[in-house]
């Protein structure tokens, strides 16, 4: 889930699509796994500045539980989002959220079970 500050317009064409793919490739994961929401002209504010800036939260299971490991994601996750949205990386934050198989639904079930 990407949010920013930068309206719509500020974004380039397809960024979901790009966003999707990234986070595929970055956490080693088939993109048809992989769900992404982008939210643009949120009101944000982040360490005390208004300035334009970005928050991307990566939940996942199995790929995002060490220290090591969200380490090397946010170095790639940090180099796709400056490039794409034009801010540095003092105006991006990423937060890591492991999840569980059972706390995924899907096809009317959980994870756990496909």
């Amino acid at each position: 889930e990407l949010e920013t500050s930068l309206p719509a317009g500020r974004l380039p064409p397809g960024l979901a699509l790009e966003l999707c793919a990234a986070a595929a490739d970055i956490l080693g994961k088939p993109a048809e796994r992989v769900n992404v929401t982008v939210r643009s002209g949120v009101p944000m504010v982040l360490s005390g500045s208004a300035e334009p800036c970005a928050q991307l939260l990566v939940s996942s299971i199995g790929v995002v539980g060490s220290a090591e490991q969200n380490q090397r994601h946010s170095a790639r996750f940090f180099d796709f989002l400056t490039a794409q949205l034009g801010l540095g990386p003092e105006r991006i934050v990423i937060r890591f959220y492991p999840l569980e198989p059972w706390q995924i639904g899907k096809n009317r079930t959980v994870m756990t079970f496909l």
